[in-house]
């Protein structure tokens, strides 16, 4: 593919598929890294005007990484539904936009955005975002419905849950049950009560899954635990007993990246599968806790496309969701400014890549969720994730991260406080999780409007919870 686009007099050209898509792409270290990225704004936006043009057929006849030697791709297109795709296939790039922004006014807007997803590729997706503002990010993913169950339900419209993530250097059983009654009181932990553990021993990971589960059972709380060890130490604790709820992994777009983490789709497959005959959910069955996150490939050196091109990792990240959409998750969320800056370098990069994760993976039918977060050697505060939190609660995110203080001690890096999802909740009229917020009001801890109760003016329906979370 040639394509050239003349702007105020310079003509800008183009060799590649996976040219086009990374000089589309809006500004970031890691594309800028991988020596793929625009080299002026007046060459991204000539990519921008071409990539408008490009018929959506395109990404079914140049796959960005080789179909013969990666997994994710052959994965993508084998499973793709071309009976969906059929009503789409004489758009470009541009009229999917625009197609997307008209059908999102529309009443029936959740049903019919189902249709057109159900016809999309990840990489059509990624395009199309490389073409949007971040308010018509924004407003698609507020209009798709994504739900997913295993005890609480995650994703009904009105709703926001989170991750408590009670994580602990050393792994402390008295840190860490600490940290979950302080998430708990300040009614967190509805999408999941997940640990990072210190280690991946199989022993540890073991003591804080019990631990985890006795904490469930004895305050009878509605909602699923997970301990974010590799899966095949997940695999091995389900074969002896262990009181697995869900079964976490990072995944990438690339078969080489997947392989950096030690991990391919069978395996996946495998855990899922194992986990599921377990039969522990209530309300749903969906049993896999997914990670990704912009830069991963890039990072283990497995972002080469096809002719050895580098492929920009948005596109890289988006792929990345065929994975989990294979393996029907509860939960997916991106790490986004985990990595840290070398791929995404301050604030408003952190911020527009929470925006089109998102939305790539919302649209792609995921039950999506975002780690609004950063690495203190970023440029980037606080204040950057109060505006990246209420940019995600109005477009519909799925759930959140929270922490203690907003500091992870473990993994050395800044995510949200337990505090913040009150505020988000509070400020855009959301609610828990529905089976979560009914356990709530059991305790006492929801006020006449629905919000958490000020525990400053009445403590009396958390003494008893309080005092047996002491007792831990």
């Amino acid at each position: 593919m040639i394509a050239s686009q003349t702007l105020h007099g310079r003509t800008h050209t183009f060799t590649s598929l996976i040219e086009v898509l990374a000089k589309a792409s809006p500004l970031r270290s890691g594309d800028e890294l991988a020596g793929c990225a625009a080299e002026s704004d007046a060459e991204r936006a000539a990519a921008r005007w071409v990539l408008a043009d490009l018929p959506l057929t395109v990404f079914l006849e140049q796959p960005v990484v080789p179909y013969e030697t990666d997994e994710v791709t052959r994965l993508i297109l084998d499973t793709h539904d071309r009976a969906a795709f059929t009503p789409l296939s004489g758009l470009t790039v541009g009229g999917l936009r625009d197609l997307l922004l008209t059908v999102t006014a529309a009443p029936d807007a959740a049903g019919r955005l189902a249709a057109i997803s159900a016809g999309l590729t990840p990489e059509m997706v990624a395009a199309v975002s490389k073409l949007m503002r971040n308010q018509d990010l924004i407003a698609v993913a507020r209009a798709v419905e994504v739900r997913a169950a295993f005890r609480t339900t995650i994703g009904t419209p009105g709703t926001l849950a989170t991750r408590l993530q009670p994580n602990h250097p050393t792994d402390d059983p008295r840190g860490i049950a600490a940290a979950t009654l302080d998430g708990l009181l300040l009614g967190c932990g509805d999408a999941v009560i997940g640990i990072n553990p210190a280690t991946d021993s199989p022993h540890a990971t073991a003591d804080l899954l019990h631990l985890l589960d006795d904490i469930r059972v004895r305050f009878e709380i509605p909602t699923q635990s997970c301990v974010l060890s590799h899966v095949t130490t997940t695999l091995g604790l389900i074969e002896k007993g262990a009181p697995v709820d869900l079964v976490f992994q990072s995944i990438a777009g690339t078969e080489g990246a997947n392989r950096a983490f030690g991990v391919d789709v069978a395996l996946l497959e495998e855990a899922n599968a194992a986990a599921r005959e377990l039969g522990r959910g209530t309300v749903g069955d969906n049993v896999m806790y997914l990670e990704t996150g912009q830069g991963s490939a890039l990072s283990s050196g497995t972002h080469l496309g096809t002719g050895g091109r580098p492929v920009d990792q948005q596109t890289l990240e988006t792929r990345a969701y065929a994975v989990a959409k294979h393996l029907d998750p509860l939960l997916v969320n991106t790490v986004v400014g985990f990595i840290g800056p070398e791929y995404l370098y301050d604030g408003k990069q952190i911020t527009r890549a929470g925006l089109e994760d998102h939305f790539c993976g919302k649209l792609l039918g995921l039950p999506m969720g975002v780690d609004v977060c950063y690495t203190n050697h970023a440029e980037a505060d606080q204040d950057d994730m109060d505006g990246l939190l209420t940019l995600l609660g109005v477009a519909g995110v799925g759930f959140v991260i929270t922490v203690p203080g907003a500091d992870d001690v473990m993994l050395g890096y800044q995510s949200l406080a337990y505090h913040d999802a009150l505020y988000i909740r509070r400020a855009l009229g959301l609610r828990p999780a529905p089976e979560f917020e009914t356990w709530l009001g059991a305790q006492g801890m929801l006020d006449d409007a629905g919000g958490l109760r000020d525990i400053t003016v009445d403590a009396s329906p958390l003494r008893a919870l309080t005092s047996a979370g002491e007792a831990l």
